[in-house]
């Protein structure tokens, strides 16, 4: 009768074991998560910054209805009008705007227009500019030569005057809040589609010529499954800075466009650069609080994207994310190194005690 000893029983590694650290933690290695994970001082305070700032937009927007007492298109209270340009109140936390409508409630929903844009045109950005680039980069050729040329045309153009032109030939400058939406967000797409094709088409034409793509050629895989499966997936990995980036850019348009009237119609939806466009006059009139709300709804929604950008930006380059990590952490190797190397490092000069090593 053979027994078990306890050297014998079987033994899991904590990656084989469901339910263990490794997997406990696998949330670690989320996209948002691990970025805070490697970033350190001032880098990580600027994304925690811009993730604060955005993700109260974001709740702003979902909880516009909770949040505010009135519709964004709403002139009339329960008795009577609201009335043009009233200062704050009890009843208008921010005043009223030059249109009669509550400012208040206007720069709340102003967010789920942004947002809104923000979601379409980025997607049909990613989209258009994704396929077009892989295609071009893969197969080059006349296809390539041909998808160069127009992407340099449309980029020749300024990004303002072009978003204008498509917006008035997809909506005729002004239309209802899908209408809007969806024409304000082609005419950002029309701008963007050419920085997704540059992108792209660089890293497949550098991807393509790696051995494990050669290798997959060999073997006789698909094209298709070459395509998406080994070069897109490597081609996109800078796309993220590129799409938080561009967020605040589409802000920027959106607001300038309905500024220059060719956004949506104030009575579809609310729109912080409509309500900018009205207010001009009052600035010199001294009724500050029609234009100081909507203006600084498009700073903090631009100042939070651009810090969650840019810090990706910043943790995407490892010569500063490694300089920025050993800058934080030198005080420490310094303040250790009398007691790791005793009474004779106590005397000895600076830079030669046992603790200022590195690995080798």
């Amino acid at each position: 009768m053979s027994t078990t000893t306890p050297s014998e029983k079987p033994s899991h590694t904590p990656s084989e074991v469901p339910g263990t650290a490794s997997a406990r933690y696998s949330w670690r290695r989320l996209p948002v998560i691990r970025q805070l994970r490697q970033s350190v001082g001032v880098q990580r305070g600027m994304l925690i910054t811009g993730l604060v700032i955005v993700g109260l937009m974001v709740a702003a927007a979902l909880l516009a209805p909770l949040i505010t007492p009135y519709g964004p298109s709403q002139l009339r209270g329960e008795t009577d009008l609201f009335g043009a340009r009233q200062a704050p109140s009890a009843e208008h936390w921010l005043g009223t705007t030059a249109g009669g409508y509550d400012v208040f409630t206007r720069t709340i929903y102003g967010t789920q227009t942004a947002l809104l844009v923000i979601v379409v045109a980025v997607a049909f950005s990613l989209f258009i500019g994704v396929a077009l680039g892989l295609l071009s980069g893969y197969y080059g050729g006349w296809i390539d030569r041909v998808l160069v040329v127009i992407a340099d045309a449309i980029y020749a153009f300024p990004t303002l005057l072009l978003a204008i032109v498509t917006a008035i030939v997809i909506s005729g400058g002004s239309s209802s809040l899908w209408g809007g939406i969806l024409a304000t967000s082609v005419a950002i797409t029309v701008v963007f589609v050419p920085q997704y094709f540059r992108v792209i088409r660089a890293e497949t034409l550098r991807i393509k010529t790696e051995a494990y793509v050669e290798a997959a050629r060999v073997i006789g895989t698909p094209t298709v499954r070459i395509m998406a499966r080994h070069v897109l997936r490597n081609a996109t990995r800078s796309l993220p800075l590129l799409v938080t980036l561009n967020a605040a850019e589409a802000i920027l348009t959106l607001a300038a466009l309905g500024f220059l009237g060719f956004g949506i119609e104030p009575s579809a939806a609310a729109e912080w650069g409509y309500d900018l466009n009205r207010s001009v006059s009052d600035v010199s009139t001294g009724i500050w609080w029609t234009s100081l709300f909507p203006g600084a709804a498009i700073v903090l929604m631009v100042l939070g994207v651009t810090l969650v950008g840019e810090s990706l930006q910043d943790l995407a380059d490892p010569r500063l994310r490694t300089r920025r990590r050993t800058d934080s952490e030198a005080p420490q190797a310094t303040a250790s190194a009398p007691a790791s190397g005793g009474g004779a490092a106590a005397g000895a000069p600076k830079g030669t005690g046992p603790s200022e090593i590195g690995p080798n």
